[in-house]
């Protein structure tokens, strides 16, 4: 408690000192903070956490400025329920969104948007507009339609700026981003909602992806300008610039300017579109220069921020929605290291990601640190770094670690919990550097909810093999030996099996929306 009341007051005497009109000192200016959510971005696609093949000098920068996390977790291994950990301060166990659903009774009137949250959910642009701080929202949302209660406004931010929905944000050329409730046309035309190479095309020919080259707005490009402004407005008071930058997620697209930087380095197999996702001629370069474009963005904000005289008092926090998706790109830059799985496993390779903290002045630059952490202690976490943890709101599950980034000793995380209800439904468990994997089901099971209370097994054979789960529900493992998740040795400890298991029962919350349910074709 000691601890904590000093670094409350180190706080508050270091913050930025407001001057008034006769020379006299006013209430300390809270520090701005800038949250940057890349979007499946895996944990070794920057300089900072391994990668050699693509250029991230700015977010480079950052971490040997500041404070490299290399055990934080994403809010879920999927975008929408990610965000909606990030932004509420509860695991997916409590949140109301926990996996990615389009809207019905909204998209009817607006063709877009995921299902949205409820009133007040998103406690944490809530509560830094309670503290007085402008802000603002600029790249991704997700979390809900204009014409609905998850919309940006009603959740706290003074602006929103970029794509509602997560769908249309699969084209980096839109024909219109939101600015607040108003759609802002672009000089694009209406993309294609299913394109693909025409029968016969040659896939190594550029003239086949002429049809999918788009307009001339790219729309991180406008979207960067929209938050340089919003800092340029609120240099005079404190602000909270939510940047969820939609790069690098598929489809791949970049302007020519950044593509001639890597085009012909790597070897290549062309991407012939699937779904909403454009072809990609050169995918592993498009997504080399993606990243490397989106890394001049931050170093644009950074670089303005130091213009304006508000280096020392901005908090700034880069990483990413979830893990990177398995593709011709992501394998060949081994987007996700050493960790199993990727975006939509449970496995650590959709939920790890690379996540950098700087404050100058205030985080020991050059610092790493490998405490458990995740996206729902960003708002306690944040809260107290600003100097007032009594605006704390309640009944959160987020753990403050600001006593971690300011190089102070704390006590290890107690758990941290994550579920998953798509593909056949799975939840764990991190206690110390167990985890505890269970798997809810297959193709071949029967319909179940997980009310917990007990835990089922399944017959041999009816687990889903993309899971490859072994000895029924359970994978068990030693992070600290085997990292990669690759030896189940659950047969080895029933006693922490056990454990574990009853705070899977204890953490999850039924949901009417997303249950964490299995039917009998594993959906």
């Amino acid at each position: 408690m000691r601890i904590r009341h000093l670094l409350t007051l180190v706080l508050t005497v270091t913050a930025m000192p407001v001057v008034t009109a006769y020379g006299a000192e006013a209430a300390p200016r809270r520090p701005n903070i800038v949250l940057i959510v890349a979007d499946d971005l895996g944990y070794r696609d920057i300089g900072a956490f391994g990668q050699d093949k693509i250029r991230t000098p700015n977010i480079d920068r950052l971490a040997g400025e500041g404070v490299r996390l290399t055990a934080h977790y994403s809010g879920n291994t999927v975008c929408a329920p990610s965000r909606n950990v990030l932004l509420s301060g509860l695991h997916p166990g409590h949140t109301f969104i926990r996996d990615n659903k389009q809207a019905p009774q909204y998209a009817r009137v607006t063709h877009e948007g995921q299902y949205p949250v409820p009133p007040g959910h998103l406690q944490l642009p809530l509560t830094l507009k309670r503290l007085d701080y402008a802000t603002g929202g600029f790249g991704k949302w997700g979390l809900g339609p204009w014409n609905s209660t998850g919309n940006p406004n009603e959740q706290g931010m003074d602006r929103f700026y970029g794509y509602i929905c997560q769908a249309v944000a699969h084209n980096y050329y839109p024909s219109y981003l939101w600015d607040n409730g108003k759609q802002v046309p672009l000089n694009n035309p209406e993309p294609d909602r299913k394109p693909r190479l025409a029968d016969g095309a040659d896939p190594s020919d550029p003239r086949s992806y002429e049809p999918f080259v788009g307009g001339t707005d790219y729309a991180p490009d406008r979207i960067a300008e929209q938050a340089l402004a919003f800092v340029r407005e609120h240099k005079d008071q404190p602000f909270f610039l939510y940047y969820p930058t939609v790069v690098p997620h598929l489809g791949y697209q970049v302007p020519p300017d950044s593509l001639k930087e890597y085009e012909g380095k790597f070897p290549e197999e062309p991407y012939p579109g699937s779904g909403q996702y454009v072809p990609d001629r050169t995918p592993r370069a498009t997504y080399a220069a993606m990243i490397t474009r989106m890394d001049r963005e931050v170093g644009r904000i950074v670089s303005l921020i130091r213009e304006l005289g508000l280096d020392d008092h901005t908090i700034f926090i880069f990483t990413s929605d979830n893990g990177a998706p398995g593709g011709i790109p992501t394998s060949y830059f081994n987007s996700g290291g050493i960790f199993r799985g990727g975006k939509g496993s449970i496995y650590d390779g959709g939920f790890r990601v690379p996540t950098i903290v700087r404050w100058n002045g205030r985080i020991k630059p050059g610092a790493s640190s490998d405490r458990v952490t995740g996206f729902e202690d960003w708002l306690p976490t944040l809260v107290e770094l600003v100097g007032d943890p009594s605006a704390t709101p309640a009944n959160l599950d987020g753990i403050s670690f600001a006593p971690t980034l300011l190089g102070e000793s704390q006590e290890q995380r107690p758990f941290l919990y994550r579920e998953f209800p798509a593909r056949g439904g799975a939840q764990f468990v991190r206690s110390g550097d167990w985890k505890l994997i269970r798997h809810l089901g297959g193709p071949n099971a029967k319909t179940r909810e997980f009310v917990g209370g007990g835990v089922a097994r399944h017959p041999p054979g009816a687990l889903d093999p993309e899971l490859r789960a072994v000895e029924g529900d359970f994978e068990l493992f030693d992070l600290a030996t085997d990292p990669s998740e690759q030896h189940n040795v659950a047969l080895d400890h029933p006693d922490i099996v056990a454990r574990l298991a009853k705070l899977l029962d204890e953490q999850h919350a039924p949901s009417n929306v997303f249950p964490l349910a299995i039917d009998e074709k594993g959906n």
